[in-house]
C-alpha cells in the first residue's frame, strides 16, 4: 500500500469512528429520558464529548499527514502528523475503555436500566448498543494507524544508508635489523 493511500484510509477510518461516537453522544445526551437527572448520563456525555474532541484533533492531523505525502513528499511532516494521530487515538482508546466500557461503568448502566421505570430501560439498551457499535471502528483505526507506520518505516528504510565497520585488531610487524 502506498503512503498516500494509507493516509487516505486513516482519514476515512477516523471519520467512521467519529460518526459512530457522535451517534453515541447523541443517544446519551439527546435521547435520555427527561423526567430525571442522572449522574451517569453526565459521565457518559462528558466522556463522549471528550472523545469527539480528541478525534477531531486526530482527524486534523491525519489531513495534515495526507497533505505531507502529496507531491513533493515530506516524510518528516507525515511522521509528525502520524505521531499526533497516534497520541490522540491512544488517549481516545484509554478514555473509552476506562470511562465507557469498563466493567463498573457497564454494570452501572445495566443497573440503571433495571432499577428505573419508563424510558430508562430503552435508553440504557440504546447506549449499550451504541457502545458495541464502536468496537469495529476502533479496531479499523488501529489497523489504519499500523499501516501508516509500516509505510513510513518502509519509506525511511529505502532512503537510509548503512555503514559497517569491522575491526580486525592491530597488526604489528617487526622489521628485521
Amino acid at each position: 500500500m502506498a503512503l498516500e493511500t494509507a493516509f487516505q484510509d486513516l482519514q476515512g477510518q477516523f471519520q467512521k469512528l467519529r460518526d459512530v461516537l457522535f451517534g453515541l453522544h447523541m443517544t446519551v445526551i439527546e435521547d435520555r429520558p427527561l423526567q430525571d437527572d442522572v449522574a451517569l448520563v453526565d459521565k457518559f456525555g462528558d466522556a463522549a464529548a471528550d472523545l469527539l474532541g480528541w478525534l477531531q484533533e486526530a482527524l486534523t492531523a491525519a489531513t495534515e499527514g495526507q497533505q505531507a505525502v502529496g507531491h513533493p513528499t515530506d516524510v518528516n511532516q507525515a511522521r509528525r502528523a502520524l505521531t499526533i494521530c497516534q497520541e490522540r487515538f491512544n488517549r481516545v482508546t484509554h478514555r473509552f475503555s476506562t470511562d465507557l466500557m469498563s466493567y463498573e461503568r457497564i454494570a452501572e448502566l445495566v443497573s440503571l436500566g433495571s432499577e428505573r421505570q419508563g424510558e430508562w430501560p430503552t435508553w440504557t439498551s440504546s447506549v449499550k448498543e451504541g457502545l458495541d457499535r464502536c468496537q469495529q471502528p476502533f479496531y479499523d483505526v488501529n489497523q489504519a494507524l499500523f499501516l501508516c507506520w509500516q509505510e513510513i518505516a518502509e519509506r525511511v528504510g529505502m532512503n537510509s544508508v548503512s555503514v559497517q565497520t569491522k575491526s580486525v585488531g592491530q597488526q604489528i610487524y617487526v622489521v628485521p635489523e
